[in-house]
């Protein structure tokens, strides 16, 4: 749920938001079922409307396929309606420990500056490449997975921000640029 109303969308939008939908909607099946006027109204004001109907429609399937329950693979969560790469390895990272990166804007400021890479965000192969890049160095433990990415989402949202970075409160400012670029993107 988080994940799908934070596409596109602050978190200090969203947190009054997420707990106002639990109150009501604490289950996946109550979301299968939910009447489109009272999501709709949960909904109101956090914009993109057909995310709120994706995620019930994600929900529906879960229940009909799944048995209520999450795949923890990339395909399969991909599968469900709403859910791209971003959300996808976000959910398989932290919910299930795997080793998958989920590059949303945040990361991937982080990921480009430190590899001074202007390559636009819109760029589905450069997308891939840090996907891929940064899912090779993802540690081992499964909690770690979790940390790992809310620390990369934290980085970019926090210090590595569009606009006036921190970048004297950035924790990596004392790495050089080749230790760092080898360390994150080969694992070294």
């Amino acid at each position: 749920l988080s994940e799908i109303m934070l596409q596109q969308t602050r978190v200090e939008a969203v947190k009054g938001y997420y707990a106002r939908f639990l109150a009501e909607i604490p289950t996946l099946p109550q979301l299968a079922m939910a009447d489109d006027e009272l999501l709709h109204k949960l909904w109101e004001g956090l914009g993109y409307y057909s995310r709120a109907r994706n995620l019930q429609k994600a929900a529906k399937l879960l229940v009909r396929v799944y048995g209520g329950e999450f795949p923890s693979d990339i395909e399969s969560l991909k599968s469900l309606p709403g859910v791209g790469s971003y959300t996808a390895g976000a959910i398989a990272s932290i919910a299930f420990g795997k080793r998958v990166a989920a590059v949303d804007g945040n990361v991937f400021r982080v990921a480009s500056r430190l590899e001074e890479n202007p390559t636009p965000i819109s760029a589905p192969q450069y997308r891939r490449y840090l996907e891929e890049n940064l899912s090779a160095v993802y540690p081992e433990s499964k909690k770690d997975c979790a940390d790992f990415t809310q620390s990369l989402f934290e980085l970019g949202a926090l210090i590595y921000k569009p606009r006036n970075p921190d970048c004297e409160l950035c924790p990596l400012k004392t790495l050089s640029y080749s230790l760092l670029f080898i360390r994150v993107f080969f694992g070294f």
